[in-house]
């Protein structure tokens, strides 16, 4: 696990400019460092030392020094490709993985990547060709940035390495914002930074001739449909997901799991165990809210298998988390990051690598709009005018309750998905609890509508959707999320909190085999009548404690934003009051205003749609006025200790 930048075009580059990017990302790699640089390219890494510990340095050269590699993350199949290449003639001088890829390169050129199994972003430079090859693993669970100018190339495994090299890249994407307060995340290529890309997953960039050609080597596919009956197919999932498994724990340090005491985290952790025993560290994070608190749940996980237990109870805080969440992620930050953000700075205490359950959800069938997709169609059967009515007479009378997943909301989301069919459903439905169109109409002000004149930040949703890679509805939502929802959200999230404090997170789900296998299961396996994750539930039947299997999905997101309810209501109006994001011409204050009251007054639910622009407002300080996270921790501070705007303190009353 490393962090890499570089620079290639027609200018010369300097070792200091490399070596200054590297530093700006040094939280990723604080074990070694290396430089690369020849005329007008530039190669640099920071290293965290996971395998050879002493022989992995990078860069990393093929025999004659012509082929040059910088690497972050890991390929679980290089024992296999190690030996291929061997047996081919090839030398190695290390025990590293990064070695392989020169050696690949040789055989296959580009398409080396055809042939890895693992997460990855690199660099590699054809020193003959003057050629440079950027690729990124299947589901983008490592990053990789970029930037083109005046005939150079610029990149990085995060924004801020971009930021030290050019300042000037501090420029607000429209369209950026508008996908966030949309749908909580930003699909690639766009980031937040107008002239700042992402290369997106399963796709691999040749700059050569200082012209830049990107492809797409890699996608799910749902078929054609495995014909296996459910015992046979269990026992396949169980065989392949072990294999998985024991290959994500190669390493040359002690090896953790994540254990929140769901399904997904916990029977990655299970599998694990049965190969590590003891030795295996587990980890988990409680939060005081109600009956959702995990941490006895994931101790009988443990106990079972009798691993080295850590777990922690904590209360996340807006003051305190949100400017370092924002200053992680180079991008506003989602609710989840919060605990995710602790739970990485304890378990980084203990080791270098930690296992997760990402791509659960999207692999197994656990979200519940997937479920609900039948009873949707059922509902929308009603005829209009019957449906119209129960809209007006109960669901815009009942009282928001202002609690995590009320009977309000579902009320109100069933009614409004029921309204739609296919992607204009499934995009409305991730839109519910943040900012639909209507919503934003009133919210952006005029010149930011302008700016956003024929763009739909929805599209990429609506465009996979319609792909061909699937043709039932639960499996084109499936593809979506794992395409979009997954990568832009949740592996973002995972990457850079984790990476904040040097820890390596792998995510065994998402190993290709396992994910190509498990799109070709019918659905019908996968979901039965409202039981989500079926199989999942069976193969959990096998190694997890009743407790487990019998409690309903709870996720750290969602309820963070009841628990941090009081620190939202103390600060939203004092912050939000002055928005500096108003003042640029984003947003209107008074639409704002109004949310803010809205809520203090509890006459609605805004909040979820209030943290999004508390997270919004704290990354523009951030990195568009030019704030240090000091200076934010500071001022959020004062602005809690002032006293209640009076206007909003009469709304509420």
């Amino acid at each position: 696990m490393c962090g890499i930048a570089g620079k290639v075009g027609t200018a010369p580059v300097n070792e200091p400019e490399i070596l200054r990017m590297c530093d700006a990302i040094a939280h990723r790699g604080p074990d070694d460092w290396g430089t690369f640089v020849e005329g007008s390219t530039g190669l640099g890494m920071r290293r965290l030392s996971i395998v050879d510990l002493a022989g992995g340095h990078q860069p990393i050269a093929n025999e004659d020094g012509t082929v040059v590699v910088v690497f972050n993350g890991e390929l679980y199949n290089y024992p296999s490709l190690y030996q291929e290449l061997v047996a081919k003639g090839h030398r190695f001088s290390t025990r590293t993985d990064t070695e392989v890829l020169v050696h690949l390169y040789e055989e296959h050129g580009e398409g080396l990547v055809a042939r890895l199994q693992g997460m990855f972003a690199f660099a590699l430079w054809d020193r003959s060709r003057r050629r440079l090859l950027l690729a990124r693993d299947h589901f983008g669970q490592k990053p990789l940035f970029y930037t083109e100018s005046g005939g150079r190339l610029t990149f990085a495994s995060e924004i801020k390495a971009l930021l030290a090299d050019d300042p000037s890249l501090a420029e607000l994407s429209p369209r950026a914002l508008d996908q966030y307060l949309t749908m909580r995340f930003v699909h690639p290529p766009e980031t937040f930074f107008s002239r700042v890309r992402q290369l997106p997953a399963a796709h691999f960039m040749v700059w050569e001739s200082n012209r830049a050609r990107i492809e797409r080597y890699w996608n799910l596919a749902y078929g054609p449909k495995w014909s296996y009956s459910e015992a046979e197919t269990l026992e396949r999932i169980d065989t392949l997901l072990a294999e998985t498994v024991k290959l994500h724990l190669l390493s040359d340090v002690p090896v953790g799991a994540f254990l929140s005491g769901g399904l997904d985290s916990t029977l990655i952790a299970s599998y694990a165990a049965q190969t590590l025993g003891s030795e295996l560290r587990t980890f988990s994070m409680g939060i005081p809210y109600r009956d959702l608190n995990e941490l006895p749940y994931a101790a009988a996980v443990a106990a079972r298998y009798g691993t080295r237990h850590f777990a922690e109870e904590v209360t996340p805080s807006v003051v305190d988390d949100l400017p370092r969440l924002v200053s992680a992620l180079d991008e506003p930050a989602d609710p989840l990051s919060i605990c995710l953000l602790h739970l990485a700075r304890m378990t980084a205490r203990h080791v270098k690598v930690v296992l997760g359950g990402d791509g659960g959800d999207e692999l197994f069938g656990g979200y519940d709009r997937y479920a609900a997709d039948r009873w949707l169609d059922r509902y929308g059967a009603v005829p209009e005018v019957v449906r119209n009515a129960v809209a007006k007479q109960v669901l815009r009378r009942l009282p928001d309750q202002f609690t995590f997943k009320s009977v309000t909301h579902k009320l109100r989301w069933v009614d409004l998905m029921a309204r739609k069919t296919g992607g204009e459903r499934y995009s409305e439905s991730l839109q519910f609890f943040w900012f639909n169109e209507a919503h934003r109409a009133e919210l952006y002000a005029p010149g930011f509508r302008q700016q956003l004149l024929g763009s739909r930040p929805d599209a990429c949703l609506l465009d996979l959707y319609a792909a061909p890679n699937a043709e039932e509805p639960i499996d084109r939502m499936m593809y979506v999320d794992s395409m979009s929802r997954l990568p832009g959200q949740s592996l973002t999230i995972l990457d850079r909190a984790t990476m904040a404090y040097s820890l390596e997170s792998r995510s065994p789900f998402l190993d290709p085999r396992f994910a190509e296998f498990m799109a070709r299961v019918p659905t019908s396996m996968k979901i039965k009548g409202r039981r989500l994750r079926y199989l999942e539930r069976r193969l959990g039947e096998r190694y997890l404690p009743p407790e487990v299997l019998a409690r309903k999905k709870q996720g750290f997101a969602s309820p963070l934003m009841y628990l941090l309810e009081g620190e939202v209501r103390t600060l939203a109006p004092r912050l939000l009051g002055n928005s500096e994001l108003v003042r640029a011409g984003y947003l209107q204050g008074a639409r704002v205003k109004q949310l803010v009251d809205e809520h203090l007054a509890r006459r609605y639910d805004h909040g979820n749609r209030i943290w999004l622009l508390l997270s919004a407002e704290v990354w523009y300080r951030r990195y568009i006025a030019g704030r240090s996270v000091a200076d934010l921790e500071t001022e959020l501070a004062d602005r809690m200790a002032e006293p209640e705007p009076i206007a909003l303190a009469r709304s509420a009353s």
